[in-house]
């Protein structure tokens, strides 16, 4: 009987293991071809052939299937992969991708350090992430670092204490706006040397170099220039010794002479005239023919409108030179008569 009652827990406890695999399926797969697995990627090339049959059975069934199965496959070789833990948390270190995907744009270079990136990399110096509040005495209590409320907010300073070697009436407040706008000035210069030295262009030094003069005309003109910006046009400026006489330089303005050979007079008076009656407009006599023939038409049409009116019984002002024809009616009939004047 003891024999028989545990035979039959052993049954039962097979059982419940078969029930328990057919619930949660194996970390185990079999495949006739070994699927091609790129961790780097978190890709998995399954080269085995589809069964249209079953394909065409179930279509939703034997995909999920068969992702599931290569999908099991990826996991498997990644829990493979040394792995570290930060925080409660499992990181696997991934290895190097091994296939070459298509990209859409070229790989951005690297952003070009500024001199004060260089500079820190060499010393050593470590960028330290500042909070973004910090304490104030006056107010006590937390205020933002920068921007709207901040401590060094210009809208809060309504007073401003005069340092003792300033002068009593100078504008603090004018002073402090224009120290922030030389601030911001310098920031955005320097910030155009980074760029302009990362693309390796030529960096202009702070002010205005001069021009080197090549040649001696050059030098000379620039001479006469400074001579002559004075305010009596260099009348009394002092001679260097051995300077060499300087005669006008540049394009003098050449007058014509008020009274002269008469022939040329006359020429230039007709070309005066040929050029004024250049720039009037040209009248075209057809054009203007054939507007007031138009013109003409239309007020005869306008004229026989009015007689037709008069005779319906309407009340019209004519006057007698405009009608070339005047009606009588004989007494007793209908019948009109036309006199002509």
């Amino acid at each position: 009987m003891a024999s028989q009652s545990q035979q039959h827990v052993v049954e039962n406890v097979l059982k419940q293991a078969e029930l328990q695999e057919k619930r949660f399926k194996t970390t185990e797969v079999d495949k006739a071809l070994d699927v091609d697995l790129d961790l780097g990627n978190l890709l998995a090339v399954d080269p085995n052939p589809l069964s249209l049959k079953e394909f065409k059975q179930n279509r939703e069934s034997f995909l999920t299937s068969l992702t599931r199965d290569n999908t099991q496959l990826l996991f498997n070789e990644i829990w493979k992969l040394p792995v570290e833990r930060s925080d409660d948390v499992i990181i696997a270190k991934m290895p190097e991708p091994t296939t070459i995907l298509p990209r859409e744009k070229h790989v951005p270079k690297d952003k070009p350090m500024t001199r004060w990136e260089q500079y820190s990399k060499v010393k050593g110096i470590q960028k330290r992430k500042k909070s973004r509040k910090v304490w104030d005495e006056e107010q006590k209590k937390w205020v933002p670092r920068w921007g709207y409320g901040s401590k060094n907010d210009e809208s809060r300073d309504w007073m401003m204490e005069i340092p003792d070697n300033a002068d009593p009436y100078e504008d603090q407040f004018a002073k402090k706006r224009k120290e922030k706008r030389e601030r911001v000035a310098k920031n955005e210069f320097q910030r155009l040397r980074n760029v302009a030295r990362a693309q390796r262009l030529k960096i202009p030094g702070h002010g205005v170099k001069p021009k080197a003069l090549s040649n001696k005309p050059e030098v000379n003109m620039a001479i006469h220039a400074a001579k002559q910006s004075t305010a009596s046009i260099g009348k009394f400026e002092r001679k260097l010794p051995k300077e060499p006489i300087t005669k006008q330089m540049g394009k003098r303005r050449k007058f014509d002479p008020l009274c002269g050979d008469i022939k040329k007079e006359h020429s230039r008076e007709l070309a005066i005239l040929d050029s004024m009656n250049r720039k009037k407009p040209k009248m075209d006599v057809t054009r203007a023919v054939n507007k007031e023939i138009q013109e003409t038409q239309a007020s005869q049409q306008a004229d026989k409108g009015d007689r037709r009116k008069g005779k319906s019984g309407k009340k019209t002002k004519i006057s007698k030179k405009a009608l070339p024809k005047t009606t009588k009616r004989k007494k007793g009939g209908n019948s009109k008569k036309t006199r002509r004047h």
